[in-house]
């Protein structure tokens, strides 16, 4: 992914008010080699040899583990991750896409650039007491269920509560990118046909939720232009910090606007060398006139 080029910057208030975590766990304070025991990195044998060695030498029992050649950088990385309750995964520990790379990358140049795209999202919309936003692209193709995922994922590692729902009810995939089960979601809820509780919590990451697209509907713009879903929002503002819509590609139809003009903010995504500038243009000139506003855009690669 590309370095983020975000438009349409709003001054940010003097205020921002986040509402209380939702179920969320206290942090535990545990040792580093309690947490490398914990996770099967270490055997009680090998950790009293770490134990004598940062004795005898002073250094931190991380160090010793690794001069002993019992840990890799890796390990000692994802337990410091895990004390600053700042999760992500080793790749096999999850069934997860392996493009979720803010899951098991999280010190890659692609995820810096995503903090830097979640940094300006809080500034100039969240910050504004906004809970909502859809992320739309031009055509199929373009990336953006992965990038909506990857964004997700680096909202809750900031301790956001955070809903991603999959809005494409036509083409669905963030049940593929989660790994997640199940078969009712969005358009269930929004036929009357399920509640709220086929919302998915992400074991992996404490702060994200993920409702999926559900059963596929023969008619999702009618759906998704129900006052029903202008309902739903309302709730699922009330629930979470940050509510991410995965929304289908503009050039397949109104859904996007549906959507957005729901949300009331869209973020463009652009692929490079991919996506013409003219189809972006005309794409946030008809949010505008739907009622959504532009929070900025940004080019990817995924």
């Amino acid at each position: 992914m590309n370095s983020p080029v975000l438009s349409a910057a709003t001054p940010p208030p003097e205020h921002h008010h986040v509402r209380p975590p939702i179920d969320r766990p206290a942090p535990e304070t545990t040792s580093m080699g309690a947490m490398l025991l914990d996770s099967g990195k270490l055997t009680p044998e090998n950790a009293e040899r770490v134990l004598r060695m940062q004795k005898e030498l002073g250094i931190r029992f991380g160090e010793a583990a690794q001069r002993l050649g019992l840990v890799t950088e890796s390990d000692i990385q994802q337990v410091l991750a895990r004390q600053f309750e700042y999760p992500y995964l080793q790749r096999g520990e999850a069934n997860f896409s392996p493009n979720l790379v803010a899951a098991f990358e999280p010190f890659s140049p692609q995820v810096e650039a995503l903090r830097a795209v979640r940094s300006q999202l809080m500034l100039r919309w969240f910050a504004r007491g906004r809970r909502a936003l859809a992320v739309v692209g031009v055509g199929e193709g373009d990336g953006v269920s992965m990038f909506s995922a990857n964004l997700a994922v680096v909202f809750s590692q900031l301790g956001e509560q955070t809903l991603l729902v999959d809005a494409n009810l036509r083409h669905p995939c963030q049940h593929e990118i989660f790994d997640l089960k199940g078969r009712q979601g969005l358009s269930d809820m929004l036929a009357g046909r399920a509640e709220l509780d086929v919302v998915q919590r992400i074991p992996s990451f404490v702060d994200l939720s993920v409702l999926p697209a559900g059963t596929l509907p023969p008619n999702p713009q009618e759906l998704l232009a129900r006052a029903s879903f202008r309902a739903l929002n309302t709730q699922l503002e009330s629930r979470y910090d940050v509510v991410l819509y995965d929304v289908p590609p503009f050039s397949k139809g109104v859904d996007a606007l549906a959507v957005a003009s729901r949300a009331g903010g869209v973020l463009l995504v652009a692929r490079k060398d991919r996506t013409r500038i003219s189809n972006v243009s005309r794409m946030a000139e008809q949010m505008a006139q739907a009622g959504a506003e532009v929070v900025g855009s940004v080019v990817v690669d995924f």
